[in-house]
C-alpha cells in the first residue's frame, strides 16, 4: 500500500471515529446539548479537525443518518423498510432539524450555490430510490416504475413524519403501529 492509499485509509478511519463519538454523545446527552468542541474533546482532537470532515453539527448528524438508511441487507424489502423507518425516526427524534432539512429548506433555488442534487433531501431520496430499484429488479414488486414507487414511499414517510411532528395533540394510534401499518400496506400492495 502506497502513502496516498494509507493517508486515505487513515482519513476515513478518523471520519468514522468522529461519527461514532458524535452518535454516542447525541444519544447520551441529546443533539442540542452537544457541541463540535465536545465531540473534539471526546476523541482528543481539536475542533478544527472535525471541521475538516464536517461543515457543522447538522451535517455530522446527517452523515450518521445516512449510515443508518444506507445499510443494505440481502433482502431488498428489508432494506427498504429499514431505510423508510430510519427516515421517519430521524424526523421524530430531531424535529427541528427535520423541519429545516426537509420542510423549510435552508437553501433556496435562487441561491447561486444551491444544487438540488446535492441537497440532503435528494441524497435521502437517492437511497430510497436505490432500495426500490433493487425490489423492482428482483421482481419482488409487480409495478416497475421506480420513480413513481419511490415517490409514493417518500410521500408516505414524509407525511407520517410531518404529521407526527406538527400535530402533537392529535390522538394518533401508537407511533410504531402507524409506521408499520403504512409501510407494510405499501409493500404488500406492491408485491407480486
Amino acid at each position: 500500500m502506497g502513502p496516498k492509499a494509507r493517508r486515505e485509509r487513515e482519513r476515513e478511519a478518523l471520519r468514522q471515529v468522529i461519527l461514532d463519538a458524535a452518535r454516542e454523545l447525541f444519544v447520551e446527552e441529546g443533539f442540542e446539548n452537544v457541541s463540535m468542541r465536545r465531540i473534539a474533546e471526546k476523541i482528543e482532537y481539536s475542533p478544527t479537525t472535525i471541521y475538516l470532515y464536517f461543515e457543522d453539527k447538522l451535517s455530522l448528524l446527517y452523515a450518521i443518518w445516512l449510515e443508518v438508511i444506507g445499510r443494505e441487507t440481502d433482502d431488498p424489502v428489508d432494506t427498504l423498510k429499514k431505510g423508510c423507518r430510519a427516515y421517519i425516526e430521524f424526523g421524530l427524534k430531531h424535529p427541528n432539524h427535520y423541519k429545516v432539512t426537509f420542510i423549510n429548506h435552508p437553501h433556496h433555488p435562487k441561491d447561486p450555490g444551491w444544487k438540488m442534487e446535492e441537497s440532503m433531501g435528494m441524497q435521502a431520496y437517492g437511497h430510497l430510490r436505490a432500495a426500490v430499484e433493487a425490489c423492482v429488479k428482483r421482481k419482488i414488486f409487480h409495478a416497475t416504475d421506480v420513480d413513481a414507487i419511490s415517490q409514493m414511499f417518500w410521500a408516505a414517510g414524509h407525511g407520517i413524519t410531518s404529521l407526527l411532528i406538527t400535530m402533537e395533540h392529535f390522538p394518533f394510534v401508537s407511533k410504531n403501529q402507524l409506521i408499520d401499518m403504512t409501510l407494510d400496506s405499501l409493500i404488500d400492495g406492491l408485491k407480486r
